[in-house]
């Protein structure tokens, strides 16, 4: 676990781990969508819960934790305190941490809620 951590606090957050999370969530949330379509349509009943959907969702998960974590080794890194006004690499670099292990946070919540239907729900009325 800690070699892990070190190797996530080496990688670097920009833009493009910013929207990670939550297009991992609008993936997710396609696919319970069409899963819903899908099984009411064809099979004409709602099916249980199946485990494609389950391990979809495990694998939804894991991914945004994993940029959650790396954006909060991220945002720990050394630098001026509170509040960023310089502008400086450091403080970028903090910032973009911030707002993904936030957006990570936010997108983990979404996939539970977006899984629950799918767990919840028993009939395709």
């Amino acid at each position: 676990m800690r070699r892990w951590l070190r190797r996530a606090r080496k990688l670097r957050v920009t833009l493009w781990t910013l929207i990670v999370p939550p297009s991992v969530w609008a993936v997710h949330f396609l696919l319970s969508y069409l899963w819903a379509a899908i099984s009411c349509a064809k099979i004409g009943a709602w099916a249980r819960f199946p485990t494609a959907f389950a391990v979809a969702t495990a694998i939804a998960l894991i991914v945004i934790v994993a940029s959650g974590v790396i954006a909060w080794q991220q945002s720990r890194t050394p630098g001026d305190p509170a509040p960023h006004q310089e502008g400086t690499d450091v403080d970028r670099l903090r910032f973009l941490a911030y707002s993904t292990m936030l957006l990570a946070a936010l997108s983990f919540v979404a996939v539970i809620f977006t899984a629950l239907p799918v767990i919840m729900l028993g009939d395709c009325r």
